[in-house]
């Protein structure tokens, strides 16, 4: 329905999308089971600062023997901030953590470069690190950013760090990082990639559904889609797998009302399909779903406006 040459959410039964369309805000948060959590918060302020928490108890965590990350998403970074001034409020020695940013722009055969105003290290390291008093700082190797060169970031997932938590947002092409859905062409013509077959997909370089080109114009250039790239590279589910606990945030600003109650449902009834990418965390053993209540959630009632 949304792009013909492309799978995604719009292919699954209309049953499925039905009942995600009927749930309340209060059957979401009936949704938790073992090794998925739903947690609702009442206002924008203690839903950032939950996820900035995340952040502080993952480093602090870390020593010199057992030295611990977190991967952290751009969007959304209200939460980036928040971690930077907590680091110096509460003295918090960097020197044995690690981040792994998720992913980052494609073009040219090249990652986007550090100084371009939509590069995601760039926000990463303005909103955060740069923000951190030098003396508390992890060491520019503890910080992982994606790279043309893939097998650099690839490694640092096998250098005996922990992965305390990846967090991540989501997308209307219902993704985290930008692991997207499969076009429908040559071997998924007819269907798309088995779950197995996702699953083994490492860190790369891909092709971006026309949706989440759309979207990140919307929330990066004022619409201007010119300017937005049509590959990116990503974080896979390999590397998501080797995290121990996957912590997805919605407060509204990216994917609807609609797509955050299909991809709860799906993880929650453990319905896999990678038309719907983020349904793959329902075969993760810990799973939250983290969402904001009230305009977050919102609701998916049909109307006129």
């Amino acid at each position: 329905m949304l792009a013909r040459e492309w799978w995604d959410y719009t292919t699954l039964d209309d049953e499925l999308l039905n009942d995600a369309a009927r749930l309340k805000a209060s059957d979401v948060e009936q949704l938790s089971r073992d090794g998925f959590k739903v947690v609702f918060y009442d206002t924008l302020e203690e839903f950032y600062l939950a996820e900035a928490l995340e952040y502080i108890t993952a480093w602090k965590q870390s020593t010199a023997d057992h030295p611990v990350g977190i991967c952290g998403p751009i969007g959304p970074t209200e939460q980036l901030p928040l971690v930077a001034r907590m680091v110096n409020e509460l003295q918090i020695d960097l020197t044995h953590a690690h981040f792994w940013g998720m992913d980052e722009w494609y073009k040219d055969g090249k990652e986007l470069d550090a100084s371009h105003p939509i590069s995601f290290e760039r926000a990463d390291r303005a909103l955060c690190f740069d923000r951190i008093d030098p003396a508390l700082r992890m060491p520019e190797s503890n910080l992982h950013f994606p790279k043309a060169d893939l097998d650099t970031y690839k490694n640092s997932w096998d250098q005996g760090v922990r992965c305390a938590v990846m967090q991540g947002g989501q997308g209307d092409v219902k993704h985290w990082a930008f692991n997207d859905p499969f076009k429908r062409e040559g071997a998924y013509r007819d269907a798309p990639p088995s779950p197995e077959e996702f699953r083994k997909l490492s860190t790369r370089v891909v092709d971006l559904h026309p949706v989440t080109c759309m979207q990140n114009a919307r929330t990066s250039s004022g619409g201007a889609v010119m300017g937005i790239p049509i590959q990116a590279i990503t974080v896979g589910p390999k590397e998501t797998w080797q995290a121990e606990k996957v912590s997805i945030w919605q407060a509204g600003t990216h994917d609807n009302p609609f797509g955050q109650r299909l991809t709860a449902l799906m993880v929650s009834k453990k319905i896999v399909d990678t038309a719907v990418p983020m349904s793959l965390l329902a075969d993760h053993p810990n799973v939250q779903f983290n969402y904001l209540r009230g305009n977050g959630i919102g609701e998916c009632i049909v109307e006129m406006h």
